[in-house]
């Protein structure tokens, strides 16, 4: 465990799981301390990397994403924080690969549930390899005026309200997240703020102590007093007590313990957090702040009266000239996000494009205003004719009439989506219409559309070879494969789909069997379970169903069926009904007139690479320098200002 300080305003950290709203609140804050350089060095998010593209005051910045803990770290060597927003199930193994690397120093779990074993494990790594745990079930910590981690302190006019873009006097440590950010107002109003504070979390086991981190502020010369709030449950105040027994701690300490209504109750009571639950007298607030007390401790009769006790201990410690009064800055302001500045009615903005034959911003897409469901409800189409052609039979009504609610769902999808986007600027450059209609159609693709043969291929041979859905979405992640047909940008477990809804609705009232589709439906459900972005799309909805389709008609055999599903039908039929939204776009943008389409600058986030010199001759092959060479000779490479190109 650390002796003394352990952030700074130069603390970087990696970001583990990437989460948008933190990160970003961590990057605000960090422009609330005037700090040079941003506290998010690099975001790690298995199977993906690239860049996130973040706010870092007006400037909008490109934050590298990695793939694993190893890339980050070593892309990454002064970044010593590693935040860890995993779920429960495997917030412990990315924690313990995040401590084996030699620059990670501290580790802040947020996760709540961590296996008990598992954090005794990571405890007991950290403390013989001298590294910090924070957590699990934490909201984190911060400095004042120089780093936090994630969500802690809240939102920024909490920050503000509470002072903390600014150090003060105060070292603060609590297990709990929420009682925290009360904690930094009631310090913010009675003292002149915090230094650092700490929240260890609320689990039985915390990878570090109350005591841990008082004992670290007691060596840390800018604070002047400490203060603790603990809870009923659990013994770690006591190791506190020992430490002020001992004489460890020479800085006054005002402490309290939560929890004393328990004894109102006839039978054991649990608080919110796993450790909150008293296990006999002396895990009872009661007994811990009179051993407090007895201790030196300055411990209030009732949480009531805690900020008094605060307020007297600052006061006394500035009458003796222990703490130089902190001189007030005022704040810079935070750049307002434009989307939220619109819907205040603060700011206007123009749209780029203009489309009058399809919406997609309400509950379900309409077509030239008329609603899909009423589309569908016509159950006019051509399903008989793709049945002949494609299939070369002629299928039951039930079967052709689902082709034709696919066909009529899957049309179109607005003007903002990739393919309707290139539909629309090549029309306006002035391009016939299967120009036009090509530029479109070459986007469907494994990220645009073309996971519909995906979805039903990988779903089918799960599900013939009797894999749980855990089985399944494991076996899928072990590979690197995302599950297709699973996954929507916008949509949530709280708001599904209506096109997967009506496909569902139908297949269930008309089909003989939905098994394929039943079995997505529990893999859908495992995983919600992890992300709850994590639902069936109108792909896998269609692929499934596709398949029940082929099956339970009793008109194919498996041999056809799996001919189908290789060959490739189903993106087939995505493409036709896609062909119809984009044909539409096309003739909207010339009868409107439209003018010539350039992509607006402030749209763009420009980079440039920098390269470093002198470079070696590896490198080097893998530039070019325009307008001359670079020689590849024995002798070390001469410095040149040059432009360079990429080969």
């Amino acid at each position: 465990m650390a002796t003394g300080q352990i952030f700074s305003r130069t603390t970087q950290a990696l970001f583990y799981n990437y989460k948008q709203l933190p990160i970003q609140r961590m990057l605000d804050f960090d422009f609330l301390c005037g700090r040079e350089t941003p506290s998010v060095a690099g975001i790690i998010n298995p199977g993906a990397e690239g860049f996130q593209k973040l706010f870092f005051g007006q400037e909008e910045i490109a934050i590298p994403v990695h793939s694993t803990i190893e890339s980050a770290c070593a892309a990454h060597p002064t970044a010593d924080v590693f935040i860890n927003f995993a779920s429960f199930r495997s917030a412990a193994a990315s924690s313990k690969l995040a401590l084996k690397q030699p620059t990670i120093r501290v580790v802040a779990i947020i996760a709540e549930g961590v296996p008990e074993l598992d954090t005794k494990e990571l405890i007991s790594y950290a403390r013989l390899n001298n590294k910090v745990v924070i957590g699990p079930a934490t909201v984190g910590g911060i400095q004042a005026g120089a780093f936090k981690i994630g969500d802690t302190a809240g939102t920024i006019d909490n920050i503000i309200q509470c002072k903390l873009y600014r150090p003060g006097s105060v070292g603060f440590v609590s297990k709990s997240g929420g009682m925290s950010n009360e904690m930094y107002n009631t310090i913010a109003r009675v003292t002149d703020g915090i230094y650092e504070g700490i929240a260890i979390g609320g689990d039985v086991f915390p990878g570090s102590t109350l005591s841990d981190h008082v004992l670290r502020f007691n060596n840390i010369p800018q604070i002047k007093m400490i203060v603790v709030l603990g809870e009923l449950g659990g013994r770690d105040e006591y190791s506190l007590v020992e430490a002020l027994k001992s004489g460890k701690i020479n800085k006054p300490v005002c402490a309290w313990v939560s929890g004393t209504c328990a004894r109102l109750f006839k039978s054991e009571v649990q608080f919110g957090h796993a450790g909150a639950k008293s296990g006999g007298l002396m895990e009872s607030a009661q007994a811990k702040n009179k051993a407090l007390k007895d201790a030196g401790a300055v411990v209030p009769t009732s949480y009531e009266a805690f900020e008094s006790s605060i307020k007297e201990t600052f006061e006394k410690l500035a009458e003796e000239g222990k703490i130089t009064p902190v001189k007030e800055i005022i704040p810079p302001q935070i750049p307002e996000d434009l989307n939220s500045a619109i819907k205040s009615g603060k700011v206007r903005a123009p749209t780029h494009i203009i489309s009058t034959i399809s919406d997609d911003r309400g509950e379900e897409p309409c077509y030239a205003g008329v609603p899909m469901s009423t589309i569908v409800e016509k159950g006019m189409g051509i399903g008989d004719v793709i049945s002949l052609l494609w299939f070369k039979r002629s299928l039951p009504r039930y079967c052709t009439q689902f082709i034709e609610i696919c066909v009529m769902l899957c049309a179109d999808h607005g003007p903002c989506v990739s393919g309707a986007h290139n539909t629309i600027v090549t029309a306006r450059a002035g391009k016939d219409l299967v120009s036009s209609l090509v530029s479109g159609l070459l986007t469907i693709g494994p990220r645009f559309g073309g996971a519909v043969d995906d979805a039903a291929r990988y779903f089918k041979d799960a599900y013939d070879r009797k894999l749980s859905p855990y089985e399944f979405v494991e076996g899928m992640k072990k590979k690197g494969i995302r599950v297709p047909g699973i996954g929507h940008r916008i949509k949530r477990g709280d708001n599904r789909d209506k096109r997967v809804e009506l496909l569902q609705l139908f297949a269930r009232t008309h089909f003989p069997s939905t098994k394929y589709m039943e079995y997505a439906v529990e893999v859908e459900t495992y995983t919600l379970s992890k992300a709850n972005n994590l639902v069936m799309n109108v792909d896998g909805a269609i692929g499934t169903l596709f398949l029940d389709l082929l099956a339970g008609s009793g008109m194919f055999t498996k041999q056809e069926i799996d001919e189908i599903v290789a060959i490739g039908y189903l993106n087939g039929l995505f493409v036709l009904a896609r062909s119809i939204g984009l044909i539409g776009h096309t003739f909207d943008q010339k009868r409107l007139k439209q003018p010539l389409y350039r992509h607006p600058w402030e749209d763009v986030l420009y980079t440039k690479q920098v390269m470093q010199w002198p470079m070696d001759a590896s490198t080097a092959t893998k530039w070019r320098l325009v307008g001359g060479v670079i020689g590849l000779e024995d002798t070390p490479i001469l410095k040149v200002k040059a432009s360079l190109m990429r080969v």
